[in-house]
């Protein structure tokens, strides 16, 4: 390391006047990417750290949620390659199929034509047309944010590469018998046409209704059971009425059939342990092809399961008056049908329940039997639940295992297929004479044949993304580096959509020679929360609460955003954030330059340290807490747990360095002590580790900083602080942390008094040699603006200290030096202001509609600005008694 450039006779020089990130971080990050910081060598000697991007939507755009995400990677791999790995980050983006065909179709509709217009074909063609145009908005949004992935190592979900690998998986899967086709149970959209995975279901509360019904006779004295349900028109495809078995009601009627309303069939009367026997009417209607629970019990039955909706949501093959009409169309019809044969008992109208609703498209989903291609997940989900239990994945926190186990443990088969045109078509093919064949990547189908229409699940080729990426099912030297990846860090709300995926495939392919015996993709998975506004609510754009992560860029600088998600980020814990967190990361920006510039104005530099007996008590505590930190946040970075490692930081450089180490500093470099010299390297070699410390999280201030304070290259490919192995100075730390608390006291009585903080005032220190902290007192006088004594020196006020050695008595002479009309008038203005606060906090506090509303961190805090405002009432009105103004 060395120092900034002799010739250059104020270093400081070299800075702005004040910190503007606006002005520096699109320059600095190209200058990263020019000078191939972020590019990995897997032919390097170095060990290997390897991180994959969880894949964007090519649609997509950065939100609060990619934001922490890519600030916790990006954080994790900087501190990383300063530790001396070989760091490939490696970023990425998904064809995500249903998002983009949507778009697609959108803009085909604002131009008259559909997508069956243009044919498959040249429809495909367009979405490659769009995404070249248009797509990966996001990836612009990373460099904005600085995030320091791999750029030569790009990849996408349908790139040659990632296309092989696919073909590959699916036909080895299919080959060995673990992907099937089958008319099983599917979410479906009735305005996209397709089945659409659970993650692409959002449930919302609706009003609807609820309707009481009456199967078999209208004569109470005969057979008949009453069911309700939220949707009436799909009774057109029930096929029986549960019971449990040991429901006394209806034990003569198990196994007796009841005639249906409308279509005149005979519906049986079966017994089955699902049903609860508390709950409503202790009987419910089964319509198998459009119920996950019925299609179960229909399953265990044996029972009929005819499918009385086509693709578009409309009544179908029902041989009915309502064949044609829509859903809700024909959920009135059929009810008023009921009802004029007298057999609604009951209605209840709203009925407010949560129901499913396409993320993309926005309409209720309907559940509906369907045939497509499903994955026989029992033997993969169990190698993705062993990996864990075995420890070869290891999951942070580990308080979310439970939750690891009982969605891998009972894992439904996958269905894989979907009705679309742009993604992985699947590869297989029907021959002329009703053959089926898969054929692989290096295969052709025979002429003549026709390939399945249908398209993968995104969901599937992103379940390969991590040895996919790095070239699998080859081998290459970048699996051999890099495979498997160091850590996968996601948000907990996609833990079994994604992470089980690639869990699944990870393990599936523990035995390929291209994994070279890797077990499982990624060996730690850390799981951070959700992004939440500042009162703890979800983000939406119905409540208006949405934050755009650019704009914070915008306003108070990447850096700011960055250090913002990182403080509030706990392993499996929601963090919640507003604009005062975001102004309060921008102050600490600031905090930190002008310290250093300050620093560099004083003679700050980076050299050897002087021998520890040369070092005043100042020097040697703020080097022993420099290295406490340093562990600290080294060991919270290996825990994940970036919040720890950030409060270190901030508090350390804010209390610490700049509210303390710099003011003791600047009387050790202005009072002529023969320690200045080292106390500039002191405050050099801080500053230099507390800035390499904080560059993981905030890269561009301290790049920016770290330069010129140095002379350096760059911080980003700067050595992380080691270990010093040197043991802490107690009594240096006893006697600053004395000072500080005589300083701190001094200050509190000046301000009690009315003295202003910049007048001085002429004190006597009774004690303080017997507090061992003689070698202090220049420090103490220059902190808290006290004189030395003159021979006329009469104290007027004094108060005592309890140290830890000794009690210092500071007598001072405040004769004169305060205006005691003006203070006494300070003193109510004061009172005032502290009352009007104490009667709002308390009207709030007695607001019972307010608490009950209101979130409990809110609460709280008002509590606390309560307790605040007493205070002052008590301390004022102390200090007006004093004054005899009361």
């Amino acid at each position: 390391m060395t120092s900034a450039p002799e010739n250059s006779q104020n270093p400081a020089d070299a800075l702005p006047k004040s910190w503007d990130p606006s002005a520096v971080e699109a320059g600095l990050y190209q200058q990263w990417v020019d000078a191939g910081y972020f590019e990995a060598d897997p032919a390097g000697d170095k060990p290997g750290y390897s991180i994959v991007l969880p894949p964007p939507n090519v649609t997509g755009s950065l939100h609060m949620g990619h934001a922490l995400d890519h600030t916790l990677m990006d954080a994790l791999a900087r501190r990383k390659r300063m530790q001396g790995y070989e760091v490939l980050w490696l970023p990425g983006m998904d064809h995500a199929g249903i998002a983009t065909q949507t778009v697609l179709e959108k803009q085909l509709a604002a131009d008259g034509t559909t997508k069956e217009d243009l044919g498959r074909e040249a429809f495909v063609e367009k979405v490659w047309q769009w995404k070249a145009e248009s797509g990966g908005t996001i990836q612009g949004q990373m460099r904005r944010i600085g995030d320091g992935v791999d750029w030569s190592r790009d990849r996408f979900t349908m790139d040659d590469g990632l296309s092989r690998a696919v073909q590959t998986m699916f036909k080895r899967l299919y080959d060995e018998g673990l992907i099937y086709r089958a008319e099983r149970l599917v979410n479906w959209s009735p305005v996209l046409q397709t089945a659409i995975s659970d993650i692409e279901v959002k449930f919302e509360e609706v009003e609807g209704e609820l309707v009481s019904l009456r199967y078999g006779s209208l004569n109470d004295d005969e057979p008949h059971v009453v069911v309700a349900t939220t949707r009436v028109e799909t009774m057109l495809g029930d096929t029986a009425v549960a019971v449990h078995p040991e429901d006394e009601r209806y034990k003569d009627l198990i196994g007796t059939t009841l005639e249906h309303p409308i279509t005149g069939r005979q519906i049986p009367i079966i017994a089955d342990d699902y049903v609860d026997p508390e709950f409503g009417t202790g009987a419910v209607k089964i319509t198998p092809a459009h119920d996950p629970n019925d299609f179960e019990m229909g399953l265990r039955h044996d029972l009929p399961m005819p499918t009385i909706m086509d693709k578009s949501g409309r009544i179908a093959d029902t041989g009915t008056r309502f064949d044609g009409m829509d859903r809700f169309e024909a959920r009135v019809a059929v009810r008023e049908e009921l009802a004029a044969q007298g057999r609604v008992v009951a209605e209840k109208r709203p009925y407010v329940h949560s129901v499913g609703h396409s993320e993309r498209s926005g309409e209720t989903i309907e559940p509906r039997l369907s045939m497509q291609w499903w994955v026989k997940v029992d033997k993969l989900a169990k190698a993705a639940g062993d990996a864990v239990r075995n420890g070869h994945t290891v999951i942070h926190p580990a308080s979310q295992e439970p939750r690891w186990f009982e969605w891998v443990d009972n894992m439904h088969d996958w269905c894989i297929s979907r009705q679309l045109w742009w993604g992985h078509r699947i590869p297989i093919w029907y021959g002329p004479d009703g053959e089926v064949a898969c054929f692989g990547p290096d295969e052709t189908a025979p002429e003549g044949w026709e390939q399945d229409p249908d398209v993968l699940d995104t969901w599937f080729s992103s379940g390969l993304w991590p040895f996919s990426t790095m070239g699998w099912p080859d081998k290459t030297a970048e699996l051999d580096k890099f495979y498997p990846t160091s850590v996968l860090v996601t948000g907990y709300d996609i833990l079994f959509f994604w992470v089980a995926r690639m869990m699944m495939f990870g393990t599936y392919v523990s035995g390929d020679d291209a994994v070279h015996g890797a077990q499982v993709p990624f060996k730690d998975l850390f799981l951070h929360g959700l992004v939440r506004d500042q009162f703890g609510k979800k983000m939406s754009k119905s409540r208006g609460n949405g934050i755009d992560p650019l704009d914070w860029v915008e306003r108070f600088g990447a850096d700011a955003l960055r250090f913002t998600l990182a403080r509030g980020a706990n392993p499996g814990s929601d963090l919640a954030v507003g604009e005062d967190h975001a102004q309060s990361s921008r102050n600490f920006a600031n905090k930190l330059f002008n310290a250093t510039k300050f620093a560099l104005m004083n003679g700050a530099v980076v050299g050897e340290l002087p021998a520890r007996e040369q070092l005043t008590d100042a020097d040697r505590w703020i080097l022993d807490r420099l290295e406490q930190v340093r562990g600290e946040v080294d060991a919270a970075f290996d825990r994940y747990e970036f919040s720890k490692a950030c409060e270190a930081l901030y508090h350390f450089a804010w209390d610490e360095v700049c509210d303390w180490y710099l003011e003791l500093a600047k009387v050790q470099l202005t009072d002529g002590s023969v320690h200045a010299d080292g106390t500039k390297i002191v405050l050099g070699t801080v500053l230099d580790a507390l800035l390499r410390l904080l560059h993981p999280v905030i890269p561009f201030v301290t790049e920016t900083l770290w330069k010129v304070l140095t002379g350096g290259e760059s911080v980003v490919i700067a050595s992380w602080p080691e270990p010093t192995g040197v043991a802490a100075d107690e009594a240096a730390a006893r006697r600053i942390a004395d000072l500080q608390k005589l300083v701190t006291e001094i200050r509190r009585f000046r301000s009690d008094q009315g003295l202003k903080p910049s007048q001085k005032v002429a004190a006597r220190l009774v004690g303080i040699d017997e507090a061992d902290l003689t070698a202090q007192v220049p420090a103490v006088r220059s902190l808290a603006r006290l004189t030395e004594p003159e021979d006329s020196f009469a104290a007027t006020a004094s108060i005592e200290v309890r140290l830890s050695r000794a009690t210092v008595t500071v007598e001072l002479d405040t004769s004169g030096s305060i205006d005691l009309g003006a203070e006494i008038a300070r003193l109510r203005k004061d009172l005032a202001a502290a009352e009007k606060e104490l009667a709002g906090t308390s009207d709030k506090l007695s607001n019972e509609a307010f608490l009950a509303k209101a979130p409990d961190q809110v609460v709280e805090k008002i509590r606390g600005r309560k307790q605040i405002a007493e205070e002052e009432i008590a301390r004022i009105g102390a200090r007006l008694k004093e004054l005899g103004a009361e």
